[in-house]
C-alpha cells in the first residue's frame, strides 16, 4: 500500500477523533488528487508553453567575436535592443554559435529566446568594471555580503514576460575564481554578482544548458512568477566560497526538475527576504515543486530553506531527489528577528549518500542586515513532512534546534531508514521541537516520537491538492 493510501486509510480509521465534515473533506481530497489512477501531480506537471520565435539572429551579425578574448558586451546589448522591436511580432531568438563569447553584464527583453548552441560558451569578464553596480533588493535592504549596493548579474531580466534561456547544452561560465579570491580576501566593495538573475518577471524558462563557476548564485529568480528550470547542469568547485545553485526568492509557481547541481555551498536554497526588510516587503516564496534532481553541497545543504525567509516560505513539494557527498542533506534555517514562516513543506522519496547530517532545523542560523531588526520577530517553523527516505553512510540523522520562544512544531517523519556510520556519537539532537514519527530508524528524539501520523497525512493531502489545483 502506498504512503498516500496509508494516510487516507489510517485517518479514516481514526475518524472517531474527527468530525464527519472533516472526514468528508479528507476523502474528497483523496479522490480529487488521483488522476488516471496515479497519485497527485505538482507544479512541474503544469508545463509552460512558449510559441516558436518567428525571427532569429546570430550574435555574430552584431560584430561579436568568439575567441575568448574580445569583449562582446556591446554586441549582446545591441542585438537584444534590436530584437526588442519584435516583441509584438511573436518575439525573437538570439542565437549564440560555437565559440567562447566574453562579455560583461547585459539585459534580456520580453518575448526573447537566448539559444546557446553546443560548444557555445558565454564567458563572464573577470574585470569587475564590466559588471556594473545596482541598488540592493528592497526585501534585503543592502547587499547580502556587504552594506550598500551590489554588482549586477551577468545575464539579467527586469520586469520581463515570456523569456527563455536554452540551447543544445551550451554553457554560461562566470569565471568566478577571481570573485572567490576577492571575497575570501575581503577585497570587494560590493556584494558579489550572480550568473543569471530575473527580477519581477513571469513566464521564464531555463533549460538544456550548463552553468559553471558563478561568482555567487547561479540562477536567482526574485519577485517572479511561473519559472520553470529544467534539465540543466550547475557546477562550482567544492572550495568555492558560498556559491549556490538555484535560489527561488520571494517567488511563486516554481518548477525545478531533472537537474544536476554540485556547489561549494547550497545546491537549491529557498529564500524570501531578510529581517525587517523582508517583513515589510511581504512577498513569500510559495507553490514550488522540485523533482528528479541530483544535489551535492560541500559546505552547506543540498536542499536549504532560509535563513533569509522573512517574507515566508510555504507549499513546497520535493520528490525523487538524490542528495550526496554533502555536509547537510535537508536544512531549515532561521533565527530570532527574521519573523516570517517556513511551513507546509513536503519532502518525499529521497536517497541520501555520504551526508554528514541528513536533516537539520536550526533556530539560530545566520546574521542580521543591521541593528534595526525586531528582537520580538519570532519565526514560525511548522508542518514539515519528511517521508520515504533512505540514507547510507550518515553521521548524524537529525539536528533539530528550535527557538525557546517559538518552538518548531508539527515535524512529521515517516518511513525513514538511515545507515549511521561508526563516527556518530549521537544520531539525533533535539531541543524546542515537537512532532510525529512512524517507521523511522534510528529511533528519533522523544520529542519527535508521537505515534499518530494521521495529521501528517492531512497535511500531505492539503499540500498536494493545493499544488495540483493552481
Amino acid at each position: 500500500m502506498s504512503m498516500f493510501n496509508h494516510f487516507c486509510l489510517s485517518t479514516y480509521v481514526e475518524g472517531s477523533l474527527r468530525s464527519d465534515v472533516a472526514l468528508l473533506l479528507l476523502w474528497a481530497l483523496c479522490n480529487a488528487i488521483r488522476v488516471n489512477g496515479e497519485e497527485s501531480n505538482g507544479r512541474c506537471d503544469h508545463k509552460l508553453k512558449f510559441n516558436p520565435r518567428p525571427h532569429s539572429v546570430s550574435i555574430q551579425e552584431f560584430g561579436a567575436i568568439g575567441d575568448g578574448k574580445t569583449l562582446n558586451t556591446i554586441a549582446f546589448r545591441n542585438a537584444i535592443f534590436y530584437l526588442k522591436s519584435f516583441a509584438d511580432k511573436g518575439g525573437a531568438q538570439l542565437y549564440v554559435p560555437p565559440g567562447r563569447w566574453l562579455t560583461g553584464s547585459f539585459n534580456l527583453t520580453s518575448h526573447l529566446t537566448l539559444f546557446l548552441e553546443k560548444d557555445a560558451i558565454i564567458l563572464g569578464s573577470q574585470d569587475p568594471s564590466h559588471w556594473g553596480i545596482v541598488e540592493p533588493l528592497p526585501s534585503y535592504g543592502r547587499g547580502i555580503e556587504l552594506p550598500g549596493r551590489r554588482y549586477r548579474s551577468l545575464v539579467n531580466g527586469y520586469m520581463l514576460r515570456d523569456v527563455v534561456i536554452t540551447g543544445d547544452n551550451g554553457t554560461i561560465d562566470g569565471q568566478g575564481s577571481v570573485w572567490w579570491e576577492w571575497f575570501t580576501s575581503h577585497s570587494l566593495n560590493y556584494t558579489r554578482p550572480h550568473l543569471v538573475e530575473f527580477v519581477s518577471s513571469e513566464y521564464v524558462l531555463v533549460s538544456n544548458i550548463s552553468l559553471l563557476n558563478a561568482p555567487a548564485y547561479n540562477i536567482h529568480p526574485v519577485y517572479c512568477s511561473n519559472v520553470h528550470i529544467h534539465n540543466i547542469s550547475v557546477y562550482a568547485p567544492p572550495e568555492s566560497p558560498y556559491t549556490v545553485g538555484i535560489v527561488p526568492d520571494s517567488s511563486d509557481n516554481i518548477c525545478i526538475e531533472d537537474c544536476n547541481i554540485s556547489m561549494g555551498h547550497d545546491a537549491i536554497a529557498f529564500k524570501s527576504g531578510w529581517d525587517e526588510y523582508g517583513i515589510a516587503y511581504g512577498r513569500p516564496t510559495t507553490i514550488a515543486h522540485v523533482r528528479r534532481v541530483d544535489l551535492r553541497s560541500s559546505t552547506g545543504s543540498s536542499l536549504a530553506f532560509g535563513s533569509e525567509m522573512s517574507g515566508g516560505i510555504s507549499d513546497i513539494l520535493v520528490e525523487e531527489v538524490h542528495l550526496y557527498d554533502s555536509l547537510t542533506g535537508i536544512e531549515f534555517r532561521t533565527t530570532i528577528g527574521r519573523g516570517g514562516y517556513i511551513k507546509e513543506i513536503m519532502i518525499s522519496d529521497v536517497d541520501l549518500l555520504n551526508v554528514n547530517t541528513s536533516f537539520a532545523a536550526i533556530g539560530d542560523y545566520g546574521s542580521h542586515p543591521d541593528d534595526k531588526f525586531d528582537p520580538d520577530a519570532f519565526p514560525v517553523l511548522e508542518k514539515i513532512t519528511l517521508q520515504n527516505i533512505i540514507g547510507t553512510n550518515i553521521t548524524i540523522a537529525g539536528n533539530f534546534k528550535g527557538i525557546e520562544e517559538s518552538p518548531f512544531t508539527f515535524i512529521c517523519l515517516s518511513n525513514i531508514s538511515l545507515s549511521i556510520n561508526s563516527t556518530s556519537l549521537s544520531a539525533w539532537q533535539c531541543s524546542y521541537v515537537s512532532g510525529f514519527s512512524e517507521s523511522v530508524f534510528p529511533e528519533p528524539c522523544p520529542e519527535l516520537m508521537n505515534s499518530s501520523t494521521s495529521s501528517c497525512g492531512i497535511l500531505m493531502l492539503e499540500l498536494q491538492f493545493y499544488n495540483i489545483n493552481l
